[in-house]
């Protein structure tokens, strides 16, 4: 007996209440965020788009603005294992993978896990660590595992790394290498909170921290089960074209000597995804490219010395792509 497939209306209203449940995740937890960051609910969807595109997260600010707190609220949100990882200078890579020690009773070495087996790593001014123990994050942030004594381990999934640094203070840092940069999904930046916002940050700290008030509010093993759903969020040949058009601007740019690599093209496209589906779209937005386009572009440029030494930084200059882009509505041209 032939099995009978259900017909396109019962698959696509299955699509619509899959994507439906991306969105009630994800405002769940940023409503319950909130509570402890205050007044930044983009940069909450921003980082729920990167969770939910299993990305990593570069967030590039001053002390003090809440970047911990975020990282935090965010596993507590999902009850999901977070650890905070601060890196020093003499932070050591098998300080962040695990190292092997002999244990005399059973007389074999037995395998101790660094910090990175966990669901949510949060690495504190990343760029004091050296190149060399930023390199242990490299194959961890990329494949999700860790080869260590010639033996390679998963890591538990979800995993994200949420890493700060600050823009401001450069004495005894280490900049990122280019290979890590173009590992993290994008990069963002909480900013000083409106004064409004501030007063209720006094208010809700009166007594204690909110932090130690939040609770649960949604299954974090759940994710893995919504981050396949965004499959099914439509990407139109215009839109495809769009992504493309502005990453190959940022590799023939005159003021640039490396443009955005595939990894930034795939990046954006899963970007606009995720972004629409939050919104409870099954449709991306040439304006959801626009919005994501500059977190998840600009870290991976480089820019030529003498534009450096112009004033012309990356930020500016895909704000000046995407104002040069054109977005073509016609037909593209279809291979025979």
């Amino acid at each position: 007996m032939t099995e009978k497939r259900p017909d396109v209306a019962t698959r696509v209203s299955s699509e619509n209440n899959a994507l439906a449940e991306v969105a009630a995740f994800s405002d769940q937890i940023t409503a319950n965020v909130e509570r402890v960051i205050v007044g930044k609910r983009q940069q909450l969807e921003l980082l729920m788009v990167a969770i939910l595109c299993q990305g990593h997260v570069l967030i590039e600010d001053v002390p003090g603005t809440g970047k911990t707190m975020l990282a935090r609220a965010t596993a507590v949100s999902m009850g999901l294992t977070f650890k905070r990882l601060q890196c020093t200078p003499d932070l050591l890579p098998n300080d962040i993978t695990g190292v092997e020690i002999y244990n005399q009773q059973t007389n074999a070495f037995e395998f101790q896990p660094g910090p990175v087996f966990v669901n949510i790593l949060l690495t504190d001014e990343i760029n004091r660590a050296t190149p060399r123990t930023q390199a242990a994050l490299l194959e961890a942030m990329q494949e999700g595992q860790v080869t260590t004594g010639g033996i390679t381990r998963k890591l538990p999934a979800p995993f994200v790394v949420l890493a700060t640094q600050n823009p401001i203070e450069y004495e005894g840092t280490f900049p990122l290498p280019e290979a890590q940069l173009d590992r993290f999904l994008m990069r963002i930046s909480l900013g000083y909170p409106e004064a409004v916002d501030e007063i209720a940050i006094l208010r809700n700290q009166r007594k204690q921290h909110p932090i130690e008030a939040i609770e649960q509010v949604v299954d974090g093993n759940e994710l893995l089960r919504l981050r396949d759903t965004l499959t099914d969020v439509h990407v139109d040949e215009t839109v495809e074209r769009y992504i493309l058009t502005l990453v190959r601007a940022t590799r023939e740019h005159n003021d640039i000597a490396l443009g955005a690599s595939p990894r930034g093209s795939l990046a954006l496209y899963k970007m606009g995804q995720a972004r629409a589906a939050i919104h409870g779209r099954d449709y991306v937005l040439p304006d959801d490219i626009k919005i994501l386009a500059p977190l998840a572009l600009s870290h991976r440029l480089i820019l030529k010395p003498e534009s450096q030494l112009r004033g012309r930084s990356a930020q500016n200059l895909v704000s000046e792509i995407l104002e040069r882009a054109a977005l073509t509505l016609e037909e593209a041209p279809r291979r025979a």
